[in-house]
């Protein structure tokens, strides 16, 4: 396992996690049994199947 040299500031390490961002699902308008669902891009093909209830 990797050991760090020297201890890394509080800033630093606060400034460096601030940088990674979640980014939200890009959401597919399908119809199921007649009606209309918001479904990650993913998933569309096992809501059509049947395989996941919504």
């Amino acid at each position: 396992m990797a050991v760090p040299k020297r201890k890394v500031s509080r800033s630093n390490t606060r400034h460096r996690r601030a940088q990674w961002k979640a980014t939200a699902p890009q959401l597919v308008r399908i119809t199921v049994e007649g009606r209309g669902h918001l479904v990650p891009r993913p998933l569309v093909r096992a809501y059509e199947r049947g395989l996941i209830k919504l």
